[in-house]
């Protein structure tokens, strides 16, 4: 199981992005929870980004949302964790 880190980026992204779309939220959490257990599930369509958001990949949580992360590894423990870098609508974060 991975351990997810968000970013203060990502933290403002989910606040806002909830407040506009409350009926998302448990759709958000049930990705997020997916996520620390398989984040190449095909039912969170997990891809790599190019352009501008190279080496960072992005996943599904419903038919108009994404979130962006990138997977890090722990240089000390060699742990692999998931850094939240952003979330909203397919334009909004691509």
């Amino acid at each position: 199981m991975r351990e997810l880190r968000s970013t203060p980026q990502f933290e403002k992204a989910y606040r806002k992005f909830v407040r506009r779309n409350p009926v998302l939220e448990k759709k958000i959490d049930e990705a997020l929870k997916q996520m620390r257990l398989d984040v190449f599930t095909p039912t969170l369509q997990t891809h790599k980004l190019s352009g501008k958001l190279l080496g960072l990949s992005a996943c599904s949580c419903g038919y108009n949302c994404r979130i962006v992360f990138s997977m890090e590894k722990d240089s000390q423990t060699g742990q692999e964790f998931i850094v939240l870098v952003d979330i909203g609508t397919h334009d909004e974060v691509y």
